[in-house]
């Protein structure tokens, strides 16, 4: 891929994807949101890749939003029509939040690799994310409210749904840093690891462990998790009986048992 703001590296069935402005602490202009939404609807596609781990260069993993961009949206002030003027913002929040959402909507596992600095705009994508690891030394922090601002882009409709309400409450009204071991202890990362070269290994060897499995199984099993956040027990056990009613008799199926017939690692094709 030719990335201008991000690097991605695809090897033995797994995206390596670095958020790449590490002069800006990988901040978010509009170039950079548009490049990350046609990365993933890219590699939700691809058959070369089978799990994604989501990086970032340089001192932080993100600093959020571009204040250059925030400070765009000034701009707006000049329409003179009110209707106008909050629809044009509208479109652009909609547009940020798009870009968010194609993470979630990826048909790819998304594990986040998250190291220092994961503020603002940042928790935004991390949470979009099926699994996040960091640091001690990462903190995550919702910056919006000393902006003035409420977050707009997902942080406020998915931090709920991974840690308790109280805490992401806690977290959205103070805008306080939550450290590493903090973040581990309140389910918020699913390890945390004493430096980045032992959060990237760490993270590598269980994107290697998803990439063995059958494909079809991990996209039927991430397709199921996340219509399974929205939906009743009963919906969605109705909606899993449909899925493997048409998935289940598969070729991935056929190669598992072989494999454990034969006592070897199955080997399923993309």
């Amino acid at each position: 891929m030719n990335n201008k703001y991000f690097k991605v590296e695809i090897e033995q069935k797994i995206a390596q994807v670095f958020i790449n402005r590490p002069e800006k602490s990988n901040a978010f202009n509009m170039e950079t949101w548009i490049e990350m939404q046609t990365i993933f609807e890219t590699l939700s596609e691809s058959e070369e890749v089978r799990v994604i781990v989501l990086a970032g260069k340089g001192k932080h993993f993100c600093a959020g939003i571009d204040l250059e961009l925030l400070m765009s949206i000034s701009q707006y002030q000049k329409i003179a029509c009110s209707g106008k003027r909050s629809e044009k913002i509208r479109k652009l929040i909609l547009t940020l939040q798009q870009t968010i959402t194609a993470i979630e909507k990826c048909s790819k596992p998304v594990l986040a690799a998250i190291h220092n600095g994961c503020i603002g705009g940042g928790v935004d994508i991390a949470t979009a994310c099926d699994m996040r690891y960091c640091t001690e030394k990462a903190y995550f922090t919702i910056k919006e409210i000393d902006l003035g601002m409420v977050a707009d882009i997902g942080t406020l409709q998915r931090l709920p749904k991974i840690i308790s309400t109280g805490m992401a409450a806690e977290m959205s009204y103070t805008g306080r840093k939550v450290f590493g071991p903090e973040a581990k202890e309140i389910g918020l990362v699913n390890r945390c690891y004493p430096t980045q070269d032992a959060l990237m290994e760490g993270v590598m060897q269980i994107a290697s462990t998803i990439a063995s499995k059958s494909p079809l199984s991990i996209r039927g099993t991430k397709d199921v998790l996340h219509y399974s956040k929205e939906h009743s027990v009963d919906d969605s056990l109705n909606y899993m009986s449909t899925w493997n009613a048409a998935m289940l008799l598969s070729a991935d199926l056929t190669e598992a048992f072989k494999a454990t017939m034969e006592k070897r690692a199955p080997k399923y094709e993309d």
